[in-house]
């Protein structure tokens, strides 16, 4: 009997043994008291990760520093006054004896010329008018007798001319002389001659003189055998200003040559030798030539008394 119990024991551990797999012992929980440390470490080791993993990810060179730019003004700049065809007059400059009405610098024109012009004119009574070509040769001159008028007398003259090509650029110069042949007053105009079509005309240019002579006054004498000559002028050109002293023959008693610095209105002052036996009426002249066709653009002159 004893022994069927052990046999019956044995067959029932025998079974539960197959019946239930061997599994994975359970981890032992931590103590709930042990819960808020385990959390703790847990976020700040991730902590740690995360802040080697960016740091990691930062170049190793240093960060340069980066300047605020310097703000540095710009050079001041000066105004350099340039003529035009407006008409101001420069200071203490008189109106030109030779008054070019139109057609104004630079026009294009058809044959003929429509020259229309307020003249002052000279001891002569006669006004010159010549047209130039492009290439110095005189195309038309006209002399002209005008009643001498401390006003101005207006003209009107028409020049005709033939050209061979389609245009050509020609010079318009009107002069005014004294009873010797010296000229007194000398303007010009530059023009576009155009074989066909029609006017194009532009605004007159400055109704006033060109120079300005500040010494030596009208009917001031010079003494000496030295002639200083104080004043300003706005050139046309980049051509020299010429002084020149004419004697009552019109013969060339002396000369000087002054270069200009740019084409706006600037200052002079030179001395002109000279030598007379007695006293001596001259004709103090100050020209300025064309630089694109031969022959004077500009003649401003006055009297003056040499003596020795």
């Amino acid at each position: 009997m004893k022994r069927t119990l052990l046999l019956y024991a044995f067959l029932l551990g025998l079974l539960a043994g197959c019946a239930s797999p061997t599994a994975p012992p359970i981890p032992t929980p931590y103590p709930p008291e042990y819960l808020p440390t385990i959390i703790a470490m847990t976020a700040e080791g991730a902590l740690v990760a995360a802040t080697e993993t960016a740091n990691a990810s930062i170049p190793t060179e240093s960060p340069v520093a980066s300047l605020e730019p310097t703000f540095t003004a710009p050079p001041a700049l000066t105004a350099t006054p340039l003529p035009t065809s407006t008409s101001t007059a420069i200071p203490e400059h008189k109106r030109a004896a030779i008054q070019i009405l139109a057609p104004g610098p630079m026009s294009k024109v058809v044959s003929p010329i429509q020259l229309k012009m307020d003249v002052i004119s000279g001891d002569s009574s006669t006004v010159q008018i010549d047209l130039y070509g492009e290439d110095g040769r005189l195309m038309s001159r006209e002399l002209k007798r005008v009643i001498p008028n401390p006003t101005g007398s207006y003209q009107l003259i028409k020049i005709p001319f033939e050209i061979l090509g389609a245009g050509e650029l020609g010079r318009v110069t009107v002069s005014t002389t004294d009873k010797a042949g010296r000229i007194v007053a000398l303007n010009s105009v530059h023009v576009l001659m155009i074989s066909s079509g029609s006017n194009e005309i532009t605004p007159a240019g400055n109704p006033f003189e060109a120079v300005g002579v500040f010494s030596p006054r009208l009917s001031e004498p010079a003494f000496g055998g030295v002639l200083t000559v104080r004043g300003d002028v706005w050139p046309f050109n980049l051509q020299p200003i010429i002084f020149e002293l004419l004697g009552p023959d019109g013969q060339s008693i002396s000369l000087r040559i002054v270069t200009v610095n740019g084409i706006q209105p600037q200052l002079f002052e030179t001395e002109i030798p000279y030598k007379v036996s007695g006293p001596t009426l001259a004709r103090l002249s100050i020209r300025q030539e064309d630089d694109r066709i031969s022959g004077p653009f500009y003649v401003y002159s006055q009297e003056i008394l040499l003596n020795p």
